[in-house]
């Protein structure tokens, strides 16, 4: 069906940047939105940042001024751009998207997720 492979979390220090990937594959047609969620040890999974086939974006206030999240549509890849990582920042992290399959059958469809850690 859909699957969501995801890559380029790891360990940074503070004031750091990392940049995450996640590429979409599979009998897709097209794609409406993909987004980034993450979850921290004890809390619920947020909504770090979407992006529609039409480029636009939004964010959680949290993430607003230093994360950035792109795509190629012609990849079906997504991008999340962290910069100035704060601790409060590590999570895991978790794309996923929604659209159509090429049978017209809708679908949601999540990555397996990769740890972020920000150490002070």
């Amino acid at each position: 069906q859909v699957q969501l492979v995801e890559s380029g979390g790891g360990l940074v220090q503070a004031g750091g940047s990392l940049r995450l990937s996640c590429a979409a594959s599979g009998s897709i047609r097209s794609i409406s939105t993909m987004g980034w969620y993450r979850q921290a040890p004890g809390k619920q999974r947020e909504l770090v940042a979407v992006v529609t086939s039409a480029g636009s974006t939004n964010y959680a206030e949290s993430a607003k001024g230093r994360f950035a999240t792109s795509r190629d549509s012609a990849k079906n890849t997504v991008y999340l751009q962290m910069n100035t990582l704060k601790p409060e920042d590590t999570a895991v992290y978790y794309c996923n998207a929604h659209g159509v399959l090429t049978d017209g059958a809708t679908f949601v469809s999540w990555a397996q997720g990769t740890q972020v850690t920000v150490s002070s």
